[in-house]
């Protein structure tokens, strides 16, 4: 089992098991929601992060990356394919996956009930724009405290500053961060520490709820089928992404239940 290896705060967190290397925690919703408003709500700098297939394929072979993931207090298993993981390798008994999206409504209406405030990092500026607009009129008591648009650019230092310096000002206990996948992880592992707040990251969620992007049907998140429905939509963009990377988390997942099982046949 894997914890993370820089602690930033005291919320009890959901056990990690290791997937390729990457800490995955072994949660459902309403445990993941519990833990990041009690985090928020003492703003106690944390990272939550939401991995999919390709995120933790990508997480699994770049060293670095797998290091700063390593650190994160929850990395949630958004997709069924690695809750099937970690059920197959561990027993972890989990039922459903924590789907991004989903986990950032549930968070927003958790967040709506206990008074804590939000902010928004991430998208274009109309798509973020319309995030903030449609969340409102879904959750009418939600608090969202900020909201901007990153460049398309790495920032300076100075610029940097800034971005911190209005976040931790605006009193957010959940900062989402909507960069995609990796860098969303590398901004929150540079800033874990410095933003007062549990930085949330939910990738194309800003895509889905601003309705930029369809989801795909229930029945085809229930078969683990969402990667097809996204291919369909940009194949161009995706191919490379499902294709390749599902094809290598299957042949990861194979090796290590092979060494599990070796390691399991051999004297003590």
């Amino acid at each position: 089992m894997i914890q993370a290896t820089k602690q930033l705060n005291t919320a009890n967190w959901p056990p990690k098991y290791d997937l390729f290397g990457v800490g995955v925690s072994a949660t459902n919703y309403d445990e993941a929601v519990d833990a990041t408003i009690a985090a928020a709500q003492r703003r106690e700098s944390a990272v939550v992060s939401l991995h999919a297939v390709h995120a933790v394929v990508t997480a699994s072979g770049e060293s670095d990356l797998r290091e700063q993931v390593n650190t994160f207090q929850m990395v949630a298993p958004d997709g069924q394919p690695v809750r099937w993981a970690l059920n197959r390798l561990y027993r972890t008994g989990l039922r459903d996956r924590v789907y991004g999206p989903e986990f950032m409504l549930r968070l927003c209406a958790q967040a709506a009930a206990d008074g804590v405030s939000i902010y928004l990092y991430g998208g274009s500026p109309d798509v973020v724009e319309t995030l903030k607009n449609n969340l409102l009129q879904k959750f009418p008591g939600l608090e969202i405290a900020g909201y901007e648009s990153p460049p398309f650019r790495q920032l300076s230092a100075e610029e940097d500053e800034e971005v911190v310096r209005r976040i931790n000002n605006s009193g957010a206990g959940v900062v989402f961060i909507g960069l995609g996948c990796p860098k969303q992880d590398r901004f929150a592992f540079e800033h874990a520490g410095r933003i007062e707040g549990v930085q949330v990251c939910v990738g194309a969620a800003f895509d889905f709820h601003a309705g930029e992007k369809r989801t795909a049907p229930d029945w085809m998140q229930r078969n683990s089928l969402e990667w097809l429905f996204r291919l369909c939509q940009e194949p161009r963009r995706l191919w490379k992404r499902y294709l390749v990377t599902n094809s290598i988390f299957v042949a990861k997942f194979t090796m290590q239940s092979i060494s599990r099982l070796w390691k399991k046949k051999q004297p003590v």
